[in-house]
């Protein structure tokens, strides 16, 4: 069999591959990128069809390529996709497609890997994970696959015509969660939505937007907070222009709030009577995030509009005030459960320990405890901005400057 050998392997070819290749490329590293589908295949087959960024085109980019399109505006996934396409013509990354790695494990006399592919077996003195942060889709397994409800990921979910008739129940009220809930009711659509603990952030505060405020409060340089705050629910929208998620809004157009959902018996769900306590906290967040921008306006002398009705909170829905903690299913006429409840990391493919006692990547800043081994692309790699498109940048380049300084 022949066997191919490269200095640096990328196994990934979205983001975090792509981010990797121009600093490796800057460096001098000789290296290769390969992707099991396409250039930034998750957003292509992955996503919503009207999905759109979260943050605005002026600053969810890399340094060195701009969006053609309004800078204030939220690029569409299909804008995404183009863009990494064409990010990879111009720093002509040497990026192969179709190519899936099975297995990897490292070679017995400790000078490197060895990655079994699908097109072949390559050898290389280093590798970077760049899969990302979203691998494996998860869905909770508390509705039996037998109860006659259709049940879906919000990675699986495309548009309201994509699902049978009737209501649906929206698992996760995070962006994914709270974007597709209301295009449902929008659509006509009985939704509910099961809403637990979350941050609600404005889209926009005193002229400029949240992404703004999270670098001028220092908040994306945040290393990783406690375990038990680390995957927090953030309910933000670039939807329709972007716009500051208000599950009271989501009330008044239709959608019926509920607890987190607990448990499933004999067709009917269960929910946590947490509602109220959810919404208030998220509530409190919310203007936690108006009292440090005001602070910094303060302290900084700046010249911003005030915006005092950013601090109107309405009274509660009926939904709140009552909440609904037994669902029977067939009764509300649902027939569709999505489950916007994240994704897990899957690295099934390594055949060497690199995980820590919680069996998550063990590394600092990327660099794994396996010589030669780095992870790119992974929520709170480095920081609070290292799975974003901006971020995971910074990212990569502190790992090829560590790759060359290796070589040297």
């Amino acid at each position: 069999m022949t066997v191919e050998k490269v200095d640096t392997l990328v196994i990934g070819g979205g983001q975090a591959g792509l981010a990797a290749s121009e600093h490796l490329t800057n460096n001098g590293v000789p290296h290769l990128v390969i992707e099991r589908k396409r250039i930034a295949e998750r957003w292509r087959s992955e996503r919503w069809d009207t999905l759109v960024a979260n943050g605005p085109a002026w600053h969810d980019r890399f340094p060195n390529m701009t969006f053609d399109m309004d800078p204030d505006g939220f690029a569409s996934k299909d804008s995404i996709v183009s863009y990494f396409e064409a990010y990879a013509n111009q720093i002509d990354a040497p990026i192969r497609c179709g190519v899936e790695v099975t297995a990897l494990s490292r070679n017995p006399d400790g000078s490197g890997f060895i990655a079994k592919t699908s097109e072949g077996v390559i050898e290389a003195r280093n590798v970077v994970a760049a899969t990302g942060p979203f691998q494996k889709p998860v869905i909770p397994p508390v509705v039996p696959a037998d109860s006659g409800i259709t049940q879906i990921h919000s990675a699986s979910y495309r548009n309201p015509a994509q699902l049978p008739e009737g209501g649906v129940l929206v698992i996760g009220a995070g962006s994914s969660g709270v974007q597709i809930a209301d295009e449902l009711a929008r659509a006509g659509r009985k939704v509910y939505l099961a809403v637990g603990p979350h941050n609600r952030p404005p889209r926009s505060y005193r002229g400029k937007d949240f992404v703004w405020w999270l670098g001028a409060l220092g908040l994306w340089n945040m290393e990783t907070p406690d375990p038990s705050t680390e995957h927090v629910t953030i309910a933000v929208s670039g939807a329709r222009g972007g716009h500051t998620v208000d599950f009271r809004d989501l009330a008044a157009q239709g959608i019926t709030l509920v607890g987190r959902a607990e448990s499933y018996a004999n067709g009917t769900m269960r929910f946590a009577s947490d509602l109220a306590e959810n919404i208030a906290a998220g509530d409190a967040d919310y203007l936690s995030v108006l009292d440090s921008a005001d602070a910094h306006i303060r302290r900084e002398g700046l010249d911003f509009p005030e915006e005092p009705e950013a601090r109107t909170i309405g009274p509660e829905p009926d939904c709140v005030k009552n909440p609904i903690l037994n669902l029977d299913l067939a009764k509300a006429g649902i027939t569709t459960i999505i489950w916007a409840t994240g994704y897990a990391l899957d690295f099934g493919w390594l055949q060497f320990d690199v995980m820590d006692e919680r069996g998550r990547p063990a590394h600092q800043r990327g660099v794994s405890k396996v010589p030669g081994f780095y992870f790119l692309g992974l929520a709170w790699l480095s920081r609070r901005a290292s799975p974003f498109i901006w971020g995971v940048w910074h990212d990569a380049k502190y790992l090829a400057e560590q790759i060359a300084a290796k070589a040297r």
